[in-house]
């Protein structure tokens, strides 16, 4: 019987079409990841976010508990310009969905004059007005 792929060697990090389970879509507003994790109850799920760059999806033993019914584990790299303090997630009908909104305005910070050493202010200054 012949495959309708090739051999997995030719996909790199062991993706086989058919076997990826996350569907990741992007709306105006915000990135959703859907997972299909049928058969796996919502306390063995974990998402987790990394250094506010990676989040990472996974299925856990909770303790007390036989092993998930199916073992997962993906990390994605965020996008750059998502609000990680608004990610949410919900989990019905076996299907794991992860919405990351996005951020429309950079966030910008103020340094006031005043904080920094005398030494850096004279020579920001004495640059500023050479130019």
């Amino acid at each position: 019987m012949r495959r309708p792929y090739p051999s997995p060697l030719f996909f790199a990090y062991s993706f086989v079409p058919g076997n990826n389970h996350v569907r990741w879509t992007e709306t105006p507003d915000s990135h959703v990841f859907s997972v299909v994790l049928p058969g796996v109850r919502k306390e063995e799920i974990r998402v987790e976010v990394e250094d506010s760059t990676y989040m990472s999806i996974r299925t856990v033993v909770v303790e007390g508990e036989p092993e998930p019914a199916r073992k997962f584990s993906r990390k994605f790299r965020l996008p750059a310009m998502v609000d990680v303090y608004g990610i949410s997630a919900g989990y019905e009908d076996g299907v794991l969905t992860v919405r990351v909104p996005r951020v429309f305005v950079r966030r910008g910070f103020f340094i006031d004059p005043s904080d920094l050493p005398p030494s850096t202010t004279t020579q920001a200054l004495d640059t500023a007005r050479a130019a």
